[in-house]
């Protein structure tokens, strides 16, 4: 278990204490914006690589237990989750690593699910691992998926203050026509639902559908059955 918290931890820092901060700023400045990248990638893989290992040697130590009931309101979540995450790849946004430069565009630079959500990726993980945070209900499961939750749902922030920083009037333009939380800026009428419906298209949803449709198969053949 020890091995599981330091890897989560070792996860945080590195995005807490570094991603979205001056010292990145600082590094970029020293390393250079490609080589900076390369290296918090390779971090961040290390960092993947080394919680997931450690969780499955991690002993089984339950909290307040598998909730199975809950299982049909988890697929519907991490579907929503898995939504989210696909369509936000999908789909160029300023808020997407090598994309700052949207944010010359102006109004423009708000299209499709970033009228939804200005971190529709996050919000998609975030979703997906609350839902197995509950539903598992033991020490391990908590401690992973915990800190994944915790990593999606503070990271939209810490990514807004950096472009705040970085980019000044411009990220202010568009912050203002989005909303970190979903729907929250079309429920106070700085954005609409219609015209992101009509620009998200069919296309990158049928994706994240076969995409959850494959997780849902690779979930049962490797882990355990879903139903």
């Amino acid at each position: 278990m020890g091995s599981l918290i330091a890897a989560s931890a070792f996860f945080l820092v590195i995005h807490f204490g570094i991603s979205g901060t001056r010292l990145r700023d600082a590094l970029v400045a020293r390393l250079g914006a490609g080589p900076y990248r390369g290296l918090f990638s390779l971090a961040s893989i290390a960092g993947i690589v080394w919680m997931v290992r450690a969780y499955d040697r991690a002993p089984t130590i339950e909290t307040w237990g598998q909730l199975l009931w809950l299982r049909p309101l988890v697929l519907v979540v991490t579907f929503v989750g898995v939504l989210l995450a696909v369509i936000g790849l999908a789909s160029p946004s300023p808020t997407s690593v090598g994309m700052e430069g949207k944010l010359a565009q102006g109004a423009a630079a708000v299209h499709g699910i970033t009228r939804i959500t200005r971190h529709p990726f996050l919000w998609g993980v975030a979703l997906w691992a609350l839902a197995h945070f509950v539903v598992n209900g033991d020490l391990a499961s908590g401690i992973l998926f915990g800190t994944l939750a915790l990593l999606a749902l503070l990271g939209g922030a810490s990514i807004d203050a950096k472009r705040r920083r970085l980019f000044g009037e411009q990220w202010r333009t568009f912050a203002q026509a989005t909303s970190n939380v979903p729907f929250a800026a079309i429920a106070a009428r700085r954005n609409q639902l219609a015209p992101a419906l009509e620009e998200i298209g069919w296309l990158r949803p049928l994706i994240a559908v076969a995409i959850y449709v494959w997780l849902f198969w690779l979930h049962g053949r490797l882990i355990a059955p879903l139903t």
